[in-house]
């Protein structure tokens, strides 16, 4: 037989003989006649409502002490309540307290309080006592405990119990049923379902609290190991807990970052170590209004000192930045009056008055606890991909497992592994930037630019330090030597048409990962801190991923600095500031972009690790573009190609265009050919060619164009 059951069989054993003393008191007053209660009134205090230590793990508490007020009445009692009296004072002082002391002494009950408790819990435990209630009160219709009741019926009973600062109805341990004008002694006392089960050996949490919170276990591995970082953070707080228990109320816990994935980890972690059942609760269903949110503040505060329970309370970013004013003020009056522990999940350190805080930054696990798990998770013999899947995405150890299993065959080919892997890793980090920024489906590679070798070397430069990183930053300790620049910054400055966006998507297409063209209407903010907060989470959403970010014309966001004048100046330099410090942070690669280099702020020039020049392209390199800018035909993907016929490429290449110039022109030229169901020929592409330079309203020298399209009729 075990201790739980051997426990209940006792607590059984004290219900039985707390009820057979009740129905003997009972019945001796249904058969005498009922004298006036001397009654003790005691001063209204407040009681303190402190944590009870043995949440944290320690023993139980100690059997009672017999009370001042001894179960034994004063006045002279027949043999046989004398005796029940005697085997109920022997049942309390078990080893093992039962509930109903264990209850009493958690929420502070006065003897008379207990002794009221009783006479309520009754009703539903023993069919008897309604009957004995009705005998009691010589009324038939009173089958039931009134205060009136309990007055008479127990010795030195106190007026003061039904007071609503006081435990039996601060806690709701008993409803009070009180009809129209029916006397306050004379109303009906009902205990609490949730008590009456406690009593019974039943500790569930309570069935009104049950719709808001949920078990916190299924999704944090059910015991398993931690990454050593997070495992580090989890004992520093079970030490912390560990040595304020008995010391005060419970610490509100802060698990800052948005790592929500660990935080709960580590929070299942220090709850289970200390013996806690953990809940969680959206701060978006914890009532606002009133009486709702008095009932459950009162409901958890009980539950935290009748169940070893801690909170894990995900206030959200909607609440965290204080867009719901209201729900953000009852998160705040929660956490100053919930008992035990909270675990608080938010991004940002949060104001809460009169209560101990502890707070720690959850991050994912490190670079390398990310590579031994790749490891791991793959098979030995791949420690160069493993190093290159953590130094690119940053992935927590579920998230690892999940992609690596989804991986069918051992058998295939090394490289098909290492496509799918990749694959899967771009889907799980795909970065939420829909309202913020515009993805890319990067499809143009490097056969597709045409530019100088000096400027098409710093671009394959680039697309290399983003794939070297494990090696250059882990394996040979550079990040043990850098405090900041983990990240990739280049500068892309020319005339609009002269390949930046391509630059971008040739490079992401080769790396293989997401591109997004950051909105700047929508990141930019007219109302001071808004455009920091839009940038924090442009940054914060693309950094698992490590995607790329393109800020096209840069120069609206990043301009220089100017004096402070007013505190719309210094609002600007600070936005500034703290795109510097992102951009140093970021551990992807973010690329600006610019029409106009010369208005950029020179210490953020400084601090760009590469800078591009696109140049207005010479006659050479207008040559290459118009060879390469009519798609050719592709068997393999089923592409026939842009029927041409007779263009001459060194006549088009004395247009003076842009790259992105002369692909406006190819494209209009197709639908031309299109309409006119013949194959793109030099008078089709001058055409095309007036209408690009009127729009750029760039002069049209018309004999030119007759001389092109001369040559043009002739080939």
């Amino acid at each position: 037989m075990n201790d739980h059951t051997q426990w209940m069989q006792a607590n059984e054993t004290y219900l039985a003989t707390a009820l057979a003393w009740l129905r003997l008191r009972l019945e001796k007053l249904a058969a005498q006649e009922t004298k006036p209660a001397q009654l003790v009134v005691e001063p209204v205090t407040e009681k303190p409502r402190g944590f009870f230590a043995g949440l944290f793990g320690r023993s139980a508490p100690q059997p009672a002490q017999p009370a001042e007020v001894p179960w034994t009445s004063l006045v002279p009692r027949d043999t046989d309540i004398v005796e029940a009296e005697q085997a109920l004072t022997q049942a309390e002082r078990n080893e093992v307290p039962p509930a109903l002391m264990i209850l009493a002494h958690r929420l502070e009950l006065s003897h008379f309080e207990q002794q009221v408790l009783l006479l309520c819990a009754a009703m539903d435990l023993d069919t008897r006592i309604p009957s004995l209630c009705a005998r009691a009160q010589g009324d038939p219709q009173r089958s039931y405990p009134t205060f009136a009741l309990a007055l008479t019926l127990f010795d030195e009973p106190v007026w003061n119990a039904l007071l609503p600062q006081n435990p039996l109805r601060y806690w709701r341990l008993i409803e009070i049923n009180q009809p129209g004008a029916t006397p306050f002694t004379a109303a009906a006392l009902r205990a609490d379902e949730r008590i009456v089960n406690y009593l019974k050996g039943l500790n569930y949490l309570d069935d009104r609290l049950a719709p808001l919170v949920e078990p916190l276990f299924g999704d944090v591995g059910h015991g398993e190991e931690l990454p050593r970082s997070q495992e580090q953070q989890a004992t520093e707080l079970v030490s912390r807990l560990r040595a304020s228990a008995g010391a005060g109320r419970a610490p509100v816990i802060e698990l800052l970052g948005r790592e929500s994935e660990g935080k709960r980890a580590v929070a299942w972690k220090v709850a289970s170590t200390l013996g806690l059942n953990l809940y969680r609760l959206s701060a978006g269903l914890l009532p606002a209004q009133e009486p709702d949110f008095e009932t459950f503040v009162r409901l958890w505060q009980r539950e935290s000192l009748l169940m070893p329970i801690a909170l894990y309370l995900d206030m959200g970013e909607s609440v965290a930045t204080g867009a719901h004013d209201t729900q953000a003020a009852a998160t705040a009056r929660f956490l100053g009056r919930a008992q035990g522990v909270v675990f608080l999940d938010v991004e940002e350190p949060q104001r809460i008055p009169d209560r101990p805080v502890y707070s720690v930054e959850i991050q994912k696990p490190t670079p390398q606890e990310q590579r031994s798990a790749w490891l791991q998770a793959i098979g030995e013999g791949a420690e160069d991909l493993s190093g290159r899947l953590a130094a690119q995405f940053n992935l927590s150890r579920r998230e690892i497992e999940q992609i690596a299993a989804a991986v069918p065959d051992e058998t295939e080919a090394d490289i098909l592994v290492e496509e799918r892997l990749w694959e899967g890793c771009l889907a799980a980090s795909r970065p939420k930037l829909e309202r913020l920024a515009q993805r890319i489906d990067a499809k143009a590679t490097w056969d597709d630019i045409v530019l100088p070798e000096e400027e098409r070397a710093l671009l394959r430069q680039i697309a290399e330090q983003v794939r070297q990183r494990s090696r250059v930053y882990e394996d040979w300790g550079f990040r043990q030597r850098m405090n900041r620049g983990l990240g990739i910054s280049a500068l892309f400055a020319g005339e609009s048409g002269t390949g930046k966006t391509m630059a971008a998507e040739v490079i992401a297409n080769d790396l293989k990962l997401h591109l997004y063209r950051i909105d700047l209407s929508a990141v930019v903010n007219k109302y001071i801190g808004e455009t920091e907060k839009n940038l924090r989470r442009v940054f914060d959403a693309a950094e698992d991923s490590g995607a790329i970010l393109f800020f096209d014309e840069a120069d609206a966001l990043f301009g220089k600095r100017s004096e402070v004048k007013d505190s719309h100046d210094r609002y600007a330099n600070i936005e500034i500031n703290y795109l510097l410090q992102r951009m140093e942070a970021y551990r992807g690669l973010a690329i600006l972009a610019t029409n106009m280099k010369s208005a950029l702020d020179q210490a953020f020039m400084r601090r760009l690790r590469f800078i591009v020049n696109f140049q207005f392209p010479g006659a050479k390199e207008r040559k290459l573009i118009w060879q390469h800018v009519f798609p050719k035909a592709d068997a393999s993907r089923g592409l026939a190609g842009t029927p041409v016929e007779g263009l001459n490429y060194d006549r088009l290449a004395k247009l003076n265009l842009t790259g992105g110039s002369i692909h406006n022109i190819a494209l209009n030229a197709a639908f031309l050919a299109a309409q006119a169901g013949t194959p793109v020929t030099m008078p089709i592409v001058m055409d095309a060619a007036r209408t690009e330079f009127r729009k750029l309203e760039r002069p049209i020298n018309e004999a030119d164009f007759r001389i092109l399209e001369a040559v043009g009729k002739q080939i």
